[in-house]
């Protein structure tokens, strides 16, 4: 859940390192350190906080090298500060690594190499693997050797740079299970954890494979297995703009990409959604559309916002498509020997396309003989790459810790699954064309919430001080109460619990007095009436009722003690509106309490550790 970068090549490298640390600080800010080979020796820099913080110290030095490593940190092992921030060096200071990932046996390790002399100044597991590397390398002379013999010898996971004044000509990238990106232009080279640290210089790109190595210098690279055998590296284009990293007018990335949701919506249907024709054409199932034929049940498996994405799919295709689904943490899937058919098939969801847990899940939904689909965001990514089909939400780089336009993306993207899978079964053309139509209308949609903002931001500044939320949905909406219930917590640090509605009286009610606001997702549907008896409830414990409201509704005024009003649509589709005003309330709530919306303490936007 870090940022690494390592340049090579012609250019002032601290100006690239610091660069490229901003643009990945959304992946990891409890501190941050580089390493500049100047001179012949390695120069270290780290400091803990934020980048800017190291960025200052910079300023005070006149370097002039054109190579060097950096890190931008998320603390697994050992508490942020400045002695456990990267890069670490071995114990002549002459090897020196950023690194992303957990090594798990770290300690034992660590015990073996005290036994024999060698002594640590941090907490971190990372510095473990670099005085490892260092003893290696005393007895082979050779740093490719040393780091492919150590890598051997760990378990966990690593994106990993590695540089040395014994070979200062070169930097070692290894990677297994967090994602490595080498960028490639004319007389230099840009490895890092992201492209986005990449696309300034180059949109040329290859991406390192699970348990290979990269070997760069000024001029060339090469690819190999940890067991040494050259690999075949293929060059892709980056589907990516400066533009899309930048905030463009707004205070936040959160509410940037809040205000982009149209705009996003409309590049996931692009191409798929085809309104004349009332069909879906989703070209990245092509090579398994026999499957879906076939298939006896469907396993969703995802973390965090995904999860609750997930949760919809699961509503969606059972009702358009009489599919058995099951949703799945990913967290507890790899772990629970889960029963998988052969004519199952698992899709992950997961907007980096590197979640770590994840990742396992396909593995081991692979291992286990099922098809795997992935649904990501992440052109490139490991996820993408390691199932064997999927479908691109195209929602653009998410920079925002706490996502939104990817959830509104997987929504769209998961309803258009559904469709399809329904017209395969019982869905009629008619019926199709109906959710197709009214689907293509949820942009405009989308941007008259937009327009109602000032309006959110009033309620939110008025329950801004509340110290608990409850939110409250039934059948479509329940899993957007879970969603509107994190996005609060995520950047607020304000307690929140998501709910169906009825499940209210078995337990959370208790906690329901006059100081608690409850926020109901009270649409005009099929349940609509039980959804009304469930806020009377409510209020009979004097409750504060926030109501997301169908337009023109005018009994819910009878109802609620606040009404924020999203445009009248299919049942099905009221999570792609409903969710908008919720994301917007945690935002301006986040913005009233001072809180830093963009990177919330304790999170990192990409978790590519377990």
């Amino acid at each position: 859940m870090c940022g690494i970068i390592g340049y090579i090549g012609n250019r002032q490298v601290s100006n690239v390192l610091i660069n490229g640390l901003k643009r990945l600080e959304y992946r990891g800010y409890d501190s941050a350190g580089l390493c500049i080979l100047e001179n012949g020796n390695l120069e270290i820099l780290k400091k803990a906080g934020k980048v800017y913080e190291l960025e200052k110290l910079i300023n005070h030095q006149q370097y002039t090298s054109t190579i060097g490593i950096a890190h931008t940190r998320w603390a697994t092992h050992g508490e942020p500060n400045d002695i456990n921030a990267h890069p670490h060096t071995d114990c002549n200071s002459k090897i020196a690594i950023v690194h992303n990932g957990i090594i798990e046996n770290y300690f034992s390790i660590k015990k073996q190499l005290q036994a024999k002399g060698f002594t640590f100044k941090s907490e971190t597991d990372t510095e473990v693997l670099a005085v490892l590397i260092g003893a290696i390398y005393e007895k082979c002379q050779n740093l490719e050797i040393a780091v492919r013999t150590a890598l051997s010898e760990v378990t966990g996971t690593f994106g990993l740079l590695v540089l040395s004044s014994y070979e200062p000509d070169k930097i070692i990238a290894a990677r297994r299970g967090s994602p490595l990106v080498l960028g490639i232009s004319k007389n230099e080279f840009i490895i890092s954890s992201d492209a986005t640290a990449i696309i300034q210089y180059t949109s040329q790109v290859v991406y390192l494979s699970d348990n290979e190595i990269a070997i760069v210098t000024n001029n060339q690279f090469t690819t190999k297995t940890m067991n040494n055998q050259e690999t075949k590296s293929i060059i892709h284009k980056l589907d990516l703009n400066l533009e899309q990293l930048e905030k463009n007018g707004f205070e936040h990335f959160m509410l940037k990409e809040i205000y982009e949701q149209p705009n996003t919506l409309n590049d996931a249907f692009r191409g798929r959604l085809l309104v004349d024709e009332g069909t879906i054409k989703l070209g990245g199932l092509r090579s398994v559309y026999d499957k879906f034929r076939n298939v006896r049940r469907l396993i969703l498996t995802a973390c965090g916002t995904s999860w609750h994405s997930a949760l919809v799919g699961e509503y969606l295709i059972e009702h358009l498509a009489q599919i058995p689904v099951e949703v799945e943490y990913a967290s507890e899937f790899r772990y629970r020997n889960p029963i998988i058919y052969p004519d199952d098939i698992v899709i992950a969801i997961s907007q980096s396309g590197e979640t770590a847990d994840t990742l396992a899940a396909v593995n081991e939904a692979k291992n286990k003989g099922a098809t795997v689909l992935g649904i990501v965001n992440v052109v490139g990514s490991s996820i993408a790459r390691a199932t064997d089909a999927g479908i691109y939400i195209h929602a653009g780089p998410e920079i925002g810790v706490a996502s939104t336009k990817a959830f509104t993306s997987q929504l769209a993207v998961l309803t258009m699954l559904a469709i399809m899978l329904g017209r395969m079964r019982n869905l009629s053309a008619i019926e199709a064309k109906k959710i197709i139509n009214e689907l293509a209308n949820i942009p405009d949609k989308l941007k008259k919430i937009l327009e109602n903002a000032e309006h959110i931001k009033a309620i939110a500044k008025k329950y801004c001080k509340s110290s608990n939320f409850l939110y409250l949905g039934r059948g479509y909406n329940f899993p957007v109460a879970l969603e509107g219930a994190l996005k609060l917590k995520e950047i607020s640090y304000i307690h929140a619990e998501g709910y169906p509605a009825a499940e209210m009286k078995h337990g959370p009610i208790a906690l329901i007095d006059e100081n608690m606001p409850v926020v109901f997702i009270a649409t005009q549907d099929e349940i609509y009436e039980k959804i009304l008896s469930n806020i009377e409830e409510v209020r009979a414990r004097k409750g504060k009722v926030i109501a997301i409201a169908t337009e023109e509704d005018e009994v819910i005024k009878n109802y609620a003690n606040e009404l924020i009003y999203i445009p009248k649509t299919l049942p099905m589709l009221t999570p792609i509106l409903a969710v908008v005003p919720l994301q917007l309330m945690a935002y301006y709530i986040s913005v009233e309490l001072g809180c830093n919306v963009d990177q919330p303490r304790n999170l990192a936007k990409s978790v590519t550790v377990e």
